[in-house]
């Protein structure tokens, strides 16, 4: 297996496919992101690891208050119900989980994945080298998938904050 082998468009399908499946019921809501970058303010990162001769990571990013509405569509809360940080944690989570779970399905040898786990901040991945990096538009606002690709057996993790 080849660093390159996991392209672009294959990982935009998994997301769109993730987003209409779990979150909107339509394909049409996870677009790419056009222009610049903005800043996010208080990120939530979502990030879950791929083990065996393909290891990495999946990582999701977005804004708190994206990541709020995210929970409540997941969890098919009213616009206006607060969400507890528990509830974000699994939602998001879990949103990242299926991800690298779809993301997994395309290896040769698909190994296992690693719990789903959020933070405020994207964790270092020890000898990683990001592989894709997608800017995405989900209701307009900013959404980051990346894959991150590391040598078997090499995934130590340091800097997540919970």
């Amino acid at each position: 297996m080849t660093v390159t082998s996991v392209d672009h468009d294959q990982v935009h399908a998994i997301a769109q496919e993730v987003f209409a499946a779990m979150v909107d019921g339509d394909l049409g809501q996870l677009l790419p992101w056009e222009g610049e970058l903005p800043e996010l303010p208080e990120p939530v990162v979502a990030w879950v690891d791929l083990h065996g001769e393909w290891s990495g990571r999946a990582v999701l990013v977005t804004g708190h208050t994206t990541a709020e509405d995210l929970a409540r569509a997941l969890l098919g809360l009213p616009d206006d119900d607060e969400v507890s940080r528990e509830d974000l944690e699994d939602a998001f989570g879990e949103i990242a989980n299926v991800v690298g779970g779809n993301l997994k399905s395309l290896l040769p040898n698909p190994g296992t994945l690693g719990l789903p786990q959020v933070g405020t901040q994207v964790p270092t991945l020890g000898g990683a080298i990001r592989v894709q990096h997608l800017p995405l538009s989900w209701r307009g606002r900013l959404l980051v998938v990346d894959v991150w690709f590391a040598a078997p057996d090499s995934l130590t993790t340091t800097g997540g904050n919970r």
